[in-house]
């Protein structure tokens, strides 16, 4: 407790003076949680395929392809010369499948987190106890904590 006390240059009975909470706002900015765009599902969709090891693969699919249509033997084979480049595929579109469905379970895992997130908290600050906007925190505060 005492190195957190140190660290944050705070003081178990009076809290933060109001020179290191400027300090320390310049420094970290507002307590709360960005605001970010919601992305389309296509942006999501595309941004699945930005990965260089998923391009690698996406490449090759396209050459195994290709290979698979100029070889002569694929024309007695059917489409089961296109087997290995449509495996490729599927797994790349399964993967991409995924990588959306967690996209957008972070989004709103995040979303419940800003709902939680409570309007006020009680500070020390200078010697007294004062109720301020949560987003007025900043690190090293001491704060009340209620269950």
């Amino acid at each position: 407790c005492e190195a957190i006390l140190q660290f944050y240059d705070v003081s178990e009975e009076h809290g933060l003076s109001e020179q290191r909470v400027r300090e320390q706002r310049l420094k970290h900015g507002p307590n709360k949680l960005d605001d970010q765009e919601k992305q389309s599902l296509l942006a999501l969709v595309l941004a699945q395929f930005e990965d260089l090891l998923v391009r690698i693969l996406l490449l090759s699919a396209v050459v195994s392809f290709f290979l698979a249509y100029f070889d002569e033997t694929s024309q007695t084979e059917g489409w089961t010369a296109y087997v290995e480049p449509l495996v490729i595929l599927l797994i790349l579109i399964a993967n991409a499948f995924v990588g959306v469905w967690q996209e957008s379970n972070a989004e709103k895992a995040l979303d419940a987190l800003k709902k939680l997130q409570p309007d006020h908290a009680s500070v020390l600050r200078g010697g007294s106890w004062r109720t301020i906007e949560a987003e007025d925190l900043v690190p090293g505060d001491v704060v009340e904590v209620r269950v």
